[in-house]
């Protein structure tokens, strides 16, 4: 599905559509509906810029203490710890 953003509303705005797309993305990923991966592809940013973006915004990465458990499972099976 795609979605259809009138030139209006990007006018109104003051924004361009890619702009627009990190907003919404952003926005989304605040209220936890969907992962930072989701966010940055969609936006196609790096790593780096989806988080210095972020930063902008005074907003962090989601990473709790079952997503550090989850890594440290990761490194142990790929025998990296």
């Amino acid at each position: 599905m795609s979605a259809l953003i009138p030139d209006d509303i990007l006018q109104a705005a003051r924004m361009t559509e890619a702009e627009l797309i990190i907003e919404v993305a952003i926005m989304l990923y605040k209220q936890e509906k969907i992962s930072s991966g989701k966010a940055r592809a969609w936006t196609g940013l790096s790593v780096i810029e989806f988080q210095e973006e972020l930063a902008k915004r005074g907003l962090t990465i989601n990473y709790d203490v079952e997503d550090f458990q989850e890594d440290l499972k990761t490194l142990q099976y790929l025998d990296l710890l």
